[in-house]
Order: structure tokens, then C-alpha cells, then sequence
């Protein structure tokens, strides 16, 4: 943005003060050298070719002062001194200073070789040449924090974006668990099932069988919908399942609804009570399980825990972050034999992220 900016004001300058072809180029490779400069300093590598850019400009600042008569000739050392400076590791203030004094001595140089009125080769040559590095330099201070804030956002937002990514995986591997789990378990009960009652009950054997059958097909429908984001849980539809499942296993299953589930928390609450189903197959002995629904929450109370401490769950453990982040809570709590699971949204933040 600022490139041919400078690169316009640089050629105006050379144009102005050059009188023959190499006094051009004198003055022309200055203005180049605070061009590749800012380049650099724009990539944020200009400790590359700030030496070799600082000596070509203070050279064509004193050749300017002693031989071409050019008070612009600072133009490039300006240029390049005010980007370098603020970029040094230490020693910043006394930098700045040495640049304005050199800056300010070369053109008083220009006193040992004229007859010209002093006042005006001192404004001239030294004070203003001397003020515009003095200005530049000190305004690139700020200039410079300023763009180590922007910097620092840049990171901030890549790591935001990073940590966005791997939510994402994590979440993807926990409903992946959440679907392939759940239907191995299913599938081992009806298999177990079937397995007894294969030579008492042949068609009960082949209705388990066709159910085995339609809820793979329904994993495999379930997994392409979750690759696709396409997978959204259906309350009713997991409850109707849990009750089966449980059924299935020969426990009790007591279902209160005391209002309506507000369609916001609903697939949350059906997560829950899915992760839920699947621990109390796979951990509990039970015997009875309670589901009450409310309007933003659902509780799941199951007897057959074990009294030693359940193995860590981490499905529940992620489920927590889903629901914590969504402005919700989740209990799990273990106590006499009994197992509750719960899950509210507090009216006011309920779906706040859904």
C-alpha cells in the first residue's frame, strides 16, 4: 500500500535534484535501497538488509551534502533509518539519536566547503533533514506496537482457529464413539439374545435377527450423516430406543415427562441419555431405570451400581464440555447402589450454542 508511495516520492526527488546522469543514479540508489527496505521491513525480516541499506543511504546523504548539493539525498537514509531503529532488540532511544546526529552532522559538513549563508545551510542541511528523521523515526515507535498488536491477533486467531479444529475432531471421535459403541452393545445384547432362545423360540431368534439387521443399516446411515455433518439426534427417537434396549435386557424402565423438551436443548439431551443407556448396559447391573424429562433437562436414575468406583467415562466427561459450553450443567453422581445421570439448561441460556 505505502510501496509506491515511497517509490513515487523517491523518483520525484531524484528528479528533482539530479542535474546529470550519475548524480541519477547516486540519488536513484538510495531511493532503491529504502524501497528493498521496506519490503523487508513489511516481511518482517529487515534485519536481512538494514546494514547494507544504511550504509548505501548515509553514503548518498553526505555525497548529496559535499558534491550534488542535494538537501533531499536524506531521503533514503530517513526511509531506512526509521524502519530499522524501532526493530532493534535494545539500545532503541540512543539508536534513534545516533541516526538523527548523523543525520544532522553530514549536512553540517556542507558548512566546511560553501560560502552560503550559514542560516540557510542550517535549515537547509541540518534542521530540516535532521527534524523530518527525528519525526519519522519517533513516529514509528508506536507505529511498531501497533503492528506487534496486529501480530499478536494474527496469532491469537490461528491458535483460536487450531483449538476450532481440534474441538472439531474430538467431537467428531466422540459421536463416532457415540454411534459405533452404542450399536456394538445393542447388537452383543440381541445377539446373547438370540443365542438362548435359538432352539426354544426360533421367531423371536429371527426378529431379534432382522433388528440386529436394521440397526446396523440405521450405524451405517447414521455414520455417512455424521461425515456429511449431516447427523442431528432425535429425542423421541432415543428414548424410544433406550426404553427397547432396556426392555431388551430385562430391565424396568419408568419414563416421566413433566413438560414438553424445549427443541433447542432436545439432541443434547438425546446425547446424554444415548452415552447414558450405553453405560448403564455396559456397567451396571440393573434392575429399574427412571428417565424424567422437563422442559430443559432430563434425569436418568439407574439401581445396580456397583459400590466400587466406576471406571473414568469419558464419553460423559466430553459430554459435560458439550453441555457446559452450551450453558448448561451435568450431574453424575454415584451413591447407595444408585447411579444419576442428569442434564438441565436453565432457562435464559438454554441452546445458547446449539
Amino acid at each position: 500500500m505505502f510501496l509506491p508511495l515511497l517509490a513515487a516520492v523517491g523518483a520525484l526527488l531524484v528528479a528533482r535534484d539530479a542535474e546529470t546522469w550519475w548524480q541519477a543514479v547516486v540519488l536513484g540508489l538510495s531511493v532503491v535501497a529504502a524501497l528493498v527496505a521496506f519490503v523487508w521491513w513489511a516481511a518482517r525480516d529487515i534485519s536481512r538488509v538494514a546494514l547494507p541499506c544504511l550504509i548505501i543511504t548515509a553514503a548518498v546523504w553526505l555525497i548529496g551534502v559535499l558534491v550534488m548539493d542535494s538537501r533531499t539525498s536524506f531521503y533514503g537514509l530517513s526511509v531506512v533509518g526509521s524502519l530499522t531503529v524501532p526493530q532493534l532488540p535494545r539500545h532503541r532511544g540512543a539508536a534513534a539519536l545516533g541516526l538523527t546526529a548523523y543525520v544532522a552532522a553530514a549536512g553540517a559538513a556542507r558548512l566546511l566547503i560553501t560560502q552560503e549563508d550559514v542560516s540557510g545551510v542550517l535549515i537547509g542541511y541540518v534542521i530540516v533533514p535532521a527534524g523530518i528523521t527525528a519525526v519519522l523515526t519517533g513516529f514509528m515507535f508506536p507505529n511498531q506496537r501497533f503492528y506487534g498488536l496486529v501480530a499478536e491477533l494474527e496469532e491469537a486467531r490461528e491458535r483460536a482457529a487450531e483449538l476450532a479444529v481440534v474441538r472439531e475432531r474430538m467431537r467428531f471421535a466422540s459421536d463416532l464413539h457415540d454411534i459405533q459403541g452404542h450399536t456394538l452393545h445393542v447388537v452383543k445384547l440381541k445377539i446373547a439374545l438370540a443365542q438362548r432362545l435359538v432352539h426354544s423360540d426360533p421367531e423371536r431368534v429371527e426378529q431379534e435377527l432382522r433388528e440386529v439387521h436394521a440397526l446396523v443399516s440405521d450405524t451405517i446411515t447414521q455414520t455417512k450423516q455424521l461425515a456429511y455433518a449431516q447427523r442431528r439426534l432425535n429425542l423421541p427417537a432415543e428414548l424410544e430406543n433406550a426404553k427397547n434396549l432396556f426392555e431388551a435386557a430385562g430391565i424396568h424402565v419408568r419414563v416421566d415427562r413433566e413438560a414438553e423438551v424445549d427443541a433447542q436443548v432436545g439432541e443434547l439431551l438425546g446425547q446424554v441419555l444415548r452415552e447414558t443407556t450405553t453405560n448403564i448396559l455396559r456397567h451396571a447391573q440393573a434392575e429399574q431405570v427412571r428417565i424424567t424429562l422437563s422442559e430443559s433437562g432430563i434425569t436418568i436414575v439407574n439401581d445396580g451400581a456397583p459400590e466400587a468406583p466406576l471406571p473414568e467415562l469419558r464419553g460423559l466427561a466430553t459430554l459435560r464440555e458439550r453441555v457446559v459450553g452450551n450453558g448448561g450443567e451435568l450431574t453424575v453422581e454415584q451413591k447407595d447402589g444408585r447411579f444419576l445421570t442428569a442434564a438441565a439448561f436453565p432457562h435464559g441460556r438454554s441452546g445458547a450454542a446449539l
